[in-house]
């Protein structure tokens, strides 16, 4: 005997909505609800390493920033090695290697202080170049995005990194190189987000 089944329709995709800030910084939407907000801090203050600050905005398919997005960085510290027991060697003490940080209200621009990672092993793919793994959402992102952040002063490394090697054409390499600048004695990476257009940043299936 046959029995009709009815299914349940799949419930509607839901972009990030301001819960983003109140949830994950609080602080930022006016909430004092943590003594330190969580994950600001990306290294630790007695990481060791040479200090850089890494700085952009995330821009939207309309050329325009976003400015109430949120990006989540982790990275190795110095040495290559993760805050991790799977890390690949002794975690550095202190180290946290994870921050989240959000675009500001006003003008879309994001920033954190943090030490250049080192190269690091991957799984079955080998030395990978000094990279920081940057996760973005946003109003209007369906999907958290993944991409990196490489260094622009590491070119033989980024030459024989096997996850650049696997973007086929060079310019959509690009998209994932920071510019160094340096600011009156401050070391600064510059990392602009394109959503969409022809200069699209490459985004990770992870």
């Amino acid at each position: 005997m046959s029995q009709d089944l009815n299914y349940l329709k799949e419930t509607p995709s839901q972009t990030a909505g301001p819960y983003v800030h109140i949830g994950l910084a609080p602080g930022a939407a006016g909430f004092d609800i943590y003594r330190q907000e969580l994950g600001w801090d990306i290294c630790g203050p007695n990481a060791n390493g040479e200090r850089v600050r890494i700085e952009g905005v995330v821009i939207d398919g309309t050329g325009s920033p976003i400015k109430d997005g949120l990006l989540e960085a982790w990275q190795a510290n110095a040495t290559g090695i993760y805050a991790h027991p799977e890390g690949g060697g002794d975690v550095e003490e202190g180290f946290r290697g994870w921050g989240r940080v959000i675009t500001d209200f006003e003008t879309g621009e994001w920033g954190f202080d943090t030490v250049k990672p080192g190269a690091t092993r991957g799984r079955n793919v080998g030395m990978q170049a000094p990279h920081i793994n940057l996760w973005i959402v946003a109003r209007g992102i369906n999907v958290g995005l993944n991409t990196r952040i490489y260094f622009d002063d590491e070119m033989d490394a980024n030459a024989a990194d096997p996850v650049l090697n696997l973007i086929e054409w060079e310019r959509r390499r690009a998209t994932l190189i920071a510019k160094r600048t340096d600011r009156d004695g401050q070391i600064v990476y510059r990392f602009d987000v394109r959503l969409q257009s022809e200069n699209e940043t490459v985004f990770f299936d992870i």
